[in-house]
């Protein structure tokens, strides 16, 4: 049993459960080694005692490990514990894609294409390691409180595609490519497939194929087109639902050529909605034919390739018509699959011994004209002989010369002016990116060089700058702020540290850094922003507020003190209930538990109205001859995604005073970072800004610094 306290393999402690799939349940756990939070993703027990899966499993995401992509969650450790086998990732906190479109129940355009372009990015790094994910879905890409999207379950999805794993597979099925359905061969291609209808269910906001069973779903991947998304929705932009139907082609070879030449057009239906550059290739309509039943004998002959010479010819259909709704077929496809559809090999070979007879049947009929001729000829009195009067005048053929087309030069352009430039000649490209000091998406070579004569439709190698190298976050925990700042702002890094914010740390003393965001191991650019995360030191235990309502003020004071709190504001009134001097309410509630240190005001009776006596009017304070301004800005979001909005409002500590608050207004994601500027303080020098949201307060705290300004 998995329980918080747990360590795993004497490094990491589980936190919390957070999540559970399929085939494992993920736990929020802290890496005691490198003092860092992780997700843990452990096999449930089912596939733990599956020793091929295990083995698959642990051989796919040791290869995953390797991956370092913005758009990928990374993989840091593979490891077992007492027969518990598991996964050590990034901690990526923030919600599900298919959560985010069951909230906003369809995406806008752009923002459906900049989650479609970063998905694609990561699976183009994946492609290009030569890993396949084998199960993209809305539920595998995760979007981060900064707005970043992951790609994960790389090693776990690869691993039971190979074991033919269908727990959860209705979750599945409606993203699976055609040929992954029939239980065929898999690629890259089967990845952009289901990246296609993961962009259809961002943009309508439902899957393009449902059904009551999986096997229906399957069927419909495999035989039936999807409504266009354009005809859903007249909003949506022509380019960008030929790009999902380009995807979704059931014959592999019609979809995107890779991953980038996705992303290229992805870009492009941002500044060029209505055009019309998608090309796809033309397939035969599909056509939902009769299911037949095989026969024995027709297996029998299927299988026995070599008998088939000689025998008795197997007729076409079997002579009993065999009558079926749709319904009969979807119900029967798992059991007659095994029959009906021939074993991949078997098919492959088939196929070979049909083009070889066939190629056969051609040579023959070219003899047997080319000896015709020369019968003819010597009829007519041509003194040749029986060699000359088979082949020469047979063989000789007009030649058609092939069309010849000049490379034109690509290097120095745009990849969207490379593809419109060979587009114009017929030609094809392939895209090929690299590191490179050019700027991103620029061509900075090509293959065959330019001027080179090439024929018609042939392929142009072109290799792309992907911009400069990435660099990793180093590990700055323990420094202070300024060495980190210089760490990571310095050779070979050459980052921004952009702020800072806090945390409570049990193990790095409190002005120290605990960590990064992003975090350390991410592969980021340079000039990337980095949040700098500062120790608090140890959270303190609360201390439970003891009732002082009925007490004297000296002795609800001592009670205070006792507990390690402060006594606050003291007001007074009157009272016909309490006695003069005794506490009638106090702010805090009895029982309740509270920070140390912390305020409690309460109110003291003044007696009733007969026991009073006049007090004397207070003084007036003379007002301030001056004011004290200062400015904040605030990095830290708020919101957990776009569009999401609530009640900001901050607080301002100076000195031993009480916090005050200072701002009040409905704020949204897109508000941050933001700058508050003219805000008045109490003194001048410095104090602590703290926020809160919707009434919650939001971790972290901001200093500023306040100046005197003439009144």
């Amino acid at each position: 049993m998995i329980s918080p306290g747990m360590l795993i393999s004497g490094r990491y402690e589980i936190i919390d459960k957070v999540g559970s799939g399929g085939m494992a349940d993920v736990y929020n756990a802290k890496d005691q080694r490198l003092n860092r939070n992780v997700a843990i993703k452990i096999l449930k027990q089912e596939y733990s005692s599956d020793a091929k899966f295990v083995a698959k499993f642990r051989a796919e995401a040791q290869s995953v490990a390797g991956l370092s992509h913005p758009n990928i969650v990374n993989v840091y450790d593979v490891g077992e514990d007492d027969n518990l086998y598991y996964i050590v990732m990034e901690l990526v906190e923030g919600i599900t894609l298919k959560k985010f479109i069951e909230r906003k129940g369809r995406l806008e355009i752009n923002e459906a294409i900049g989650i479609g372009i970063q998905i694609a990015q990561g699976i183009e790094a994946a492609h290009k390691s030569h890993i396949i994910h084998r199960d993209i879905k809305p539920q595998n890409i995760i979007i981060s409180k900064e707005g970043k999207v992951k790609v994960t379950d790389f090693g776990i999805a690869k691993a039971a595609t190979s074991n033919t794993i269908t727990s959860n597979a209705m979750g599945s099925v409606h993203y699976i490519s055609p040929e992954q359905a029939r239980g065929g061969y898999s690629d890259e291609k089967s990845d952009i497939y289901s990246l296609g209808v993961t962009i259809y269910e961002m943009l309508s906001g439902r899957v393009p194929f449902e059904g009551e069973s999986t096997v229906s779903v399957a069927f419909a991947h495999v035989h039936e087109a999807p409504v266009p998304l354009m005809e859903l929705d007249a909003g949506i932009p022509r380019s960008l639902s030929r790009i999902v139907e380009k995807c979704m082609q059931k014959k592999p070879d019609s979809r995107y050529v890779n991953a980038a030449a996705l992303i290229l057009d992805l870009r492009r239906a941002v500044s060029e909605p209505d055009g019309d550059y998608v090309e796809i290739e033309s397939e035969k309509p599909v056509v939902s034919t009769e299911t037949i039943r095989i026969t024995d004998d027709m297996r029998k002959q299927i299988k026995d390739p070599a008998g088939i010479a000689g025998r008795e010819r197997v007729p076409e259909r079997p002579t009993k018509k065999i009558e079926r709704t749709r319904a009969d077929e979807v119900e029967r496809l798992p059991e007659e699959t095994e029959e009906a559809a021939m074993d991949p090999k078997l098919e492959r070979i088939l196929k070979i011994c049909s083009g070889v007879v066939a190629l056969i049947i051609v040579v023959v009929l070219i003899l047997c004209i080319v000896k015709f001729m020369g019968i003819l000829g010597g009829k007519k009195g041509e003194e040749t002989s029986s060699q000359s009067s088979v082949i020469p005048q047979a063989t000789e053929e007009p030649q058609v010369e092939e069309k010849k087309i000049e490379v034109p030069g690509l290097i120095g352009h745009s990849l969207e002016e490379a593809q419109e430039m060979v587009d114009e000649l017929n030609l094809k490209i392939k895209l090929v990116s690299e590191e490179s000091n050019e700027e991103a998406n620029q061509v900075i070579r090509q293959s065959p060089s330019e001027g080179t004569e090439v024929e018609e439709y042939a392929v142009i190698t072109v290799y792309y700058s992907k911009g400069k190298s990435d660099v990793v976050i180093p590990d700055v925990s323990g420094y202070s702020v300024n060495g980190a700042r210089e760490k990571l702002e310095g050779e070979p890094f050459g980052l921004l540290v952009s702020g800072t914010s806090s945390q409570y740390n049990d193990s790095i003393e409190e002005g120290k850094v605990v960590g990064t965001d992003p975090v350390v191991g991410s592969s980021v650019q340079k000039g990337t922003a980095v949040t700098l995360i500062i120790s608090k030191g140890p959270k303190e235990e609360g201390v439970t507020v003891p009732r002082i309502v009925g007490k004297k003020e000296e002795v609800a004071r001592e009670l205070l003190e006792e507990r390690n709190l402060t006594p606050g504001k003291v007001s007074y009134e009157y009272s016909d209930t309490y006695t003069k001097g005794t506490v009638i309410r106090q702010a805090k509630t009895a029982g309740s538990e509270v920070p140390k240190e912390t305020r409690v005001d309460y109110t003291v009776s003044l007696g009733t109205k007969d026991e009073a006596t006049p007090t004397p009017a207070p003084t007036p304070t003379p007002e301030p001859l001056y004011r004290y301004l200062g400015s904040v800005t605030i990095n830290a979001n708020p919101f957990d995604y776009e569009g999401d909005e609530g009640m900001i409002e901050l607080f301002l500590t100076q000195g031993s005073g009480s916090a005050k608050r200072i701002f009040k207004g409905r704020l949204g994601y897109s508000d941050f970072p933001h700058k508050f500027s003219d805000i008045e303080g109490f003194e001048e020098g410095s104090g602590v800004i703290t926020m809160s949201r919707d009434g919650e307060m939001v971790d972290g705290s901001w200093s500023i610094s306040f100046r005197k300004a003439a009144d």
